[in-house]
């Protein structure tokens, strides 16, 4: 007796989606590290947000912790793809350990134009999330007390300064577009001569992740996220399909996926936050086409094309 037919679910899928060049750039060094120094080479804090990359490591031979003081001496070590604190890299040159860097590119950029404002005696409107990597390593360039973190509207409303007319402001770079707009709004119409970054914060990928949902959201019932519930950018996906008004889920992998979500759904859009490698997409189209009758269409708004150098030292290994 012939099984019945599956039932048709049409797939819409985001581009550009998953690992940005900063992802594949720390990836690649934790990589290289391993092949050139010999497993174990340990890591402070999970290379990018993303469980399958960090457990692929550790098969791999990279050694996960939290703090500097977890890494034994005599070992190289890594820093993870949202920055460190400078008293991070300052403690591993005591130690004599061998340290590489895989800070993003474009988080330390922040970095350094922190370092600037403050060298120039400004005071430092921080727009991100409380206790994100990237918001602790951004605040441990500068001294205590010369940035202030925002994080909503509401918080500008509350913010006193010293001295009102000698700000800044600098954003976390994975933050929602449209959200960090109205932060921005609401700063400048308070204090008019706060100073903006010479240019955008937020990065490349994140901006361009959240404006291919966009695009695919009006024609979808419902959207997936793949990403890691700790990934700020990935959870930026899901808000930006819920704001279209349409139902979204973040999901890890192809096996967390409640097939009741799909109930009433005929079109199903795709998406990966930025530390989310692309066999993941294609792990939840298999798992997908084991129950329906899929049919896949990428929508693209963007091609990217933007690499980032190795540090010196590994650039001869790869």
């Amino acid at each position: 007796m012939a099984s019945a037919p599956k039932p048709p679910l049409a797939l819409l899928i985001a581009a550009p989606r998953g690992f940005c060049a900063g992802v594949d750039r720390a990836i690649r060094i934790v990589e290289l590290a391993i092949e050139r120094y010999g497993a174990p080479v340990y890591v402070r804090h999970e290379i990018v947000h993303n469980k399958f990359v960090v457990d692929t490591l550790k098969a791999q031979g990279a050694i996960f912790v939290e703090e500097l003081d977890q890494v034994p001496d005599g070992v190289p070590v890594v820093f993870s793809a949202h920055g460190v604190p400078k008293a991070v890299p300052a403690k591993a040159a005591e130690r004599d350990l061998s340290y590489l860097d895989a800070t993003c590119p474009l988080v330390s950029k922040v970095h350094r134009q922190a370092e600037r404002l403050v060298a120039a005696g400004k005071h430092i409107v921080f727009i991100g999330h409380a206790g994100h990597p990237e918001v602790i390593g951004t605040f441990g360039q500068v001294p205590e007390g010369s940035m202030t973190l925002i994080e909503t509207v509401t918080d500008v409303a509350a913010f006193v300064p010293v001295d009102p007319d000698n700000l800044s402001f600098l954003t976390q770079t994975t933050l929602s577009v449209d959200d960090t707009a109205a932060v921005v709004a609401a700063l400048q119409a308070k204090f008019p001569t706060i100073q903006a970054p010479r240019g955008e914060d937020i990065c490349y990928a994140t901006s361009n992740r959240q404006a291919a949902v966009k695009a695919i959201a009006a024609s979808c019932d419902a959207v997936l996220v793949i990403g890691a519930p700790n990934s700020s950018n990935s959870l930026r996906l899901v808000e930006v399909a819920e704001r279209q008004g349409i139902r979204a889920q973040l999901i890890q992998r192809a096996a967390d996926l409640d097939w009741a979500f799909l109930d009433s759904v005929g079109t199903l859009g795709i998406t990966a936050g930025a530390s989310a490698p692309e066999m993941l997409v294609r792990e939840l189209v298999d798992r997908l086409a084991e129950r329906f009758d899929v049919t896949e269409r990428e929508e693209e708004t963007t091609r990217e094309s933007i690499a980032f150098k190795l540090p010196r030292g590994l650039e001869e290994a790869a």
